[in-house]
C-alpha cells in the first residue's frame, strides 16, 4: 500500500516538471504544448486499451479470459466513461477543463506576441485563468489519483505503464497553470508552487478513494475498477487531452506525439 501511495504520488508530482519548465526558461510554446498533450494522450489511450480493459476482463473471468468476464470490463469500460461524463457535466463552465486550452493559448499569444509590460487588467485577467486553471485541474486529478493508486495495487506491471501515463498527462497540466500565473505576478515561486499543488491533488484522491471503497477492492470488483478506469482514461484523452493540443493549432504535432505516445508505451510494455 506505501508503494501504491508513492507511485501515485509520483505521478501527482509530475505537474512539478511543467511547472519548472514555464518558469525556468522557454518551451511554453505551442509546439510544445501540442507535443505534451498528444504525446499523453497516446500513452493514455494505449495503456487503456491494451492493458487495463484486458486485465479487467482476465481478473473478471478469474484468470483465464472468458467471453462472460470480457462481457463484464466492456460494460465496465463503458460505466467508467458514463461516470466521468456525468462528473463534467456537473463541473461549472466556469471551471471546466474544455475552458483551460482557450484561455491559456489567448495569455500565451499575448505573452509571445507583445513584448511590453502588461497592463493591471491584462495582469488580474492572466491570474483569474491560472486560479481557476488550478483548481479545475485539482478537482480533475482526484480520480486520477484514485486509479493510479487502485492500478498499483493490483500489480507494478500494470502500475507502471498507469504512472508513467499520468506523469506525462499532468507534465502540460503544470505548464497551464504555471505559464499564466508567471505572467501575471512576476512570481516564478508562486507559479511553481500553485502548479505543483494542483498534482497534490493525486495522492489526496487516492487515500480517500481508499478509505471510502477499501471493502470493495477484492476479487472480481478489482478487474471491474481497472476496466472503468480505462474508461476514464479514453475519455479524458478524447474530450480534454487532444481537443486542447489541437486548438494550439499544431495539428501534426499533436497527432505525431500520439503516435510516439503510443509507441513509448508499447517499448514499455514489451520491456515488462
Amino acid at each position: 500500500m506505501l508503494l501504491a501511495f508513492l507511485l501515485t504520488l509520483l505521478a501527482g508530482g509530475a505537474t512539478s516538471i511543467g511547472a519548472a519548465i514555464a518558469v525556468l526558461g522557454p518551451g511554453t510554446g505551442p509546439r510544445f504544448l501540442a507535443g505534451g498533450l498528444g504525446l499523453s494522450a497516446g500513452v493514455m489511450l494505449y495503456v487503456s486499451f491494451v492493458e487495463l480493459l484486458p486485465e479487467g476482463a482476465a481478473v473478471l473471468s478469474g484468470g483465464e479470459t472468458t467471453p462472460h468476464g470480457t462481457a463484464i470490463a466492456v460494460g465496465c469500460f463503458f460505466l467508467g466513461i458514463a461516470v466521468i461524463m456525468l462528473l463534467d457535466r456537473l463541473v461549472p463552465d466556469a471551471v471546466s477543463p474544455h475552458e483551460f486550452s482557450g484561455r491559456i493559448d489567448a495569455a500565451h499569444d499575448t505573452r509571445d506576441a507583445e513584448e511590453r509590460a502588461a497592463d493591471t487588467a491584462l495582469r488580474a485577467r492572466l491570474l483569474r485563468t491560472g486560479t481557476v486553471t488550478a483548481i479545475a485541474l485539482a478537482l480533475h486529478n482526484v480520480p486520477e489519483g484514485f486509479a493510479t493508486f487502485v492500478a498499483a495495487l493490483q500489480s507494478p506491471e500494470i502500475a507502471i505503464p498507469v504512472v508513467a501515463a499520468i506523469a506525462l498527462h499532468n507534465i502540460p497540466e503544470g505548464l497551464a497553470v504555471a505559464v499564466p500565473v508567471r505572467r501575471a505576478t512576476g512570481s516564478r515561486k508562486t507559479a511553481f508552487w500553485l502548479a505543483t499543488m494542483t498534482g497534490l491533488a493525486e495522492p489526496v484522491g487516492a487515500v480517500v478513494g481508499f478509505a471510502l471503497l477499501a471493502p470493495l477492492l477484492s476479487g472480481a470488483a478489482m478487474g471491474g475498477v481497472l476496466a472503468a478506469v480505462a474508461g476514464v482514461m479514453v475519455f479524458v484523452s478524447l474530450d480534454e487531452l487532444l481537443p486542447a493540443a489541437e486548438e494550439t493549432g499544431e495539428h501534426h504535432a499533436a497527432i505525431y506525439s500520439l503516435v510516439a505516445g503510443m509507441a513509448l508505451m508499447a517499448a514499455t510494455l514489451l520491456v515488462l
